[in-house]
């Protein structure tokens, strides 16, 4: 491998914010910085919520010129969502935000055709009503998408408009619920029996294949001398994360926090039994041909959504408090679809506590400790019933993203797993959205390659449990009814 350093964007667009970030990288060397930073707001408009995808490409190309000289471009961003380009390559409106209301009921038009265990045995994935199969199922009356020629995933969309070539990155394209995890190729029988047309996609693409060179006009809007290649990297941005676990050997849960939570293993195969179609677990693709066992919960965005009801209060004092208030005294299930619309959260978690007969929190502190209990929780049971369902033992969970920042957070998580919680890098998605395009042009070397040289020089805490998981077990049973 060379011993030169080179510069990497990453573009790094996150269901709140997006970001550009630079990563110089070399043999022994890995440094990540932050270029800019924007705000990704949805809008709602008279026929539903969607995404301002025009300011994020703005964002974007602002991003590129403060950058400066970089030898490669990623993007990587959430899954599902995607935008409808006319026979001109012309875009027919903004992407629908995935928590529109447009999928509700569609499900079960869905499983009149594909019943929901034979969905899961063909594609792998847990039901989420926000899939893009069932956003797909829900506009297959609607003008745009009868007047579409091609689809691309948003990570997608964005490599296109900086390109003028098309893909479809295989690691998003899995949440699509059109992919079969084992082939790592589309599933034709699904699309076939939903009539939805395949050829619209645009072909599949590898983490670290090419995706062109940024065109003369974005050339001369960001000041960027070409050429400049777009790398297509893991552009699901949690199967970036995942890429960056600084894990060593095979042994590890993972959970990549910030508005979710995705808590998991890395397999070499998919779980497709009923159990774990039961279990709600989704086997999504990752780099080097592994499968993302893990299962959604609904993240910080619970604690996201209080704040924001409260008035923006100060972080750090809120934590602060909810450290003093007794452990476990409400939980909630924090899986659970009723809070996965935005508005009136603390009142929607104060419900929830009162129709399970609990204490029902009524501060910031107390409705703060409950949240990051539930997490915690769940965090508990995903790592738990991964393991009995993949058949992989683990020794230690690593905490990536956002979520890295919440120390107590991090404790509890250990507390409820009974496992050490190694912490960090909090900009897991950019990290390896970074070392994909470096291992693409022969900087890095394999997986453990990567991992190691991220284990040697980013800043990792470690989080030892703390007493027994008694309260833990007790707490979901609670939840459980039992």
């Amino acid at each position: 491998m060379s011993s030169t350093v080179k510069s990497y964007a990453a573009v790094d667009l996150g269901a709140s914010s997006g970001r550009v970030m630079v990563g110089r990288v070399g043999r022994h060397e890995l440094e990540l910085t932050e270029a800019h930073r924007f705000v990704n707001r949805p809008v709602r408009v008279p026929e539903g919520l969607r995404w301002d995808v025009l300011g994020l490409y703005a964002g974007v190309l602002e991003g590129l010129r403060v950058a400066g000289r970089v030898d490669s471009v990623g993007i990587d961003s959430w899954a599902v969502d995607y935008g409808l380009l006319d026979a001109d390559g012309a875009l027919l409106g903004n992407p629908v935000h995935y928590r529109d209301g447009r999928t509700e009921g569609v499900a079960e038009t869905v499983w009149a055709s594909v019943p929901a265990a034979e969905l899961y045995a063909a594609t792998g994935l847990q039901y989420a009503p926000f899939n893009t199969l069932y956003q797909l199922v829900a506009a297959r009356s609607s003008d745009q998408l009868a007047h579409a020629e091609r689809l691309l995933l948003i990570p997608d969309l964005l490599s296109y408009w900086l390109t003028g070539e098309q893909g479809t990155e295989l690691t998003n394209a899995s949440t699509t619920q059109l992919v079969d995890p084992r082939t790592r190729d589309w599933s034709y029988d699904v699309a076939a029996r939903l009539g939805i047309d395949l050829s619209l996609f645009a072909p599949l693409r590898q983490p670290g294949n090419p995706a062109g060179e940024l065109r003369p006009e974005v050339l001369e809007e960001t000041g960027l001398d070409g050429p400049v290649p777009v790398t297509a990297v893991a552009s699901h941005d949690t199967a970036s994360a995942v890429a960056a676990v600084p894990a060593s050997g095979e042994r590890f849960a993972y959970i990549c926090t910030g508005t979710w939570s995705l808590a998991g293993l890395e397999l070499d195969a998919p779980v497709l039994t009923e159990e774990s179609r039961t279990a709600n677990f989704t086997n999504e693709l990752g780099l080097d041909g592994t499968v993302r066992y893990l299962r959604n919960i609904m993240g910080l965005w619970l604690l996201q959504e209080c704040v924001r009801a409260w008035g923006e209060p100060d972080l750090g004092e809120l934590l602060r408090a909810a450290a003093g208030v007794p452990a476990l005294r409400s939980v909630v299930d924090a899986g659970d679809a009723a809070f996965l619309a935005p508005g009136r959260m603390p009142e929607r978690i104060a419900e929830a506590c009162r129709a399970s007969g609990q204490p029902v929190p009524d501060s910031p502190a107390e409705v703060t400790r409950c949240i990051l209990d539930s997490l915690a929780l769940a965090h508990r049971r995903a790592v738990e019933d991964a393991q009995r369902l993949a058949g992989h033992a683990v020794d230690v969970v690593h905490v990536v993203g956002g979520g890295v920042r919440n120390a107590l957070l991090c404790q509890l998580t250990a507390d409820a797993c009974g496992l050490p919680v190694v912490a960090g890098p909090t900009e897991a998605a950019a990290f390896g959205n970074v070392l994909v395009q470096a291992r693409a042009h022969g900087l890095v070397g394999d997986r453990a390659d990567m991992r190691r040289l991220l284990g040697r020089t980013q800043p990792l805490t470690r989080y030892e449990p703390r007493g027994d998981t008694a309260p833990w077990r007790a707490a979901q049973a609670r939840l459980a009814g039992g």
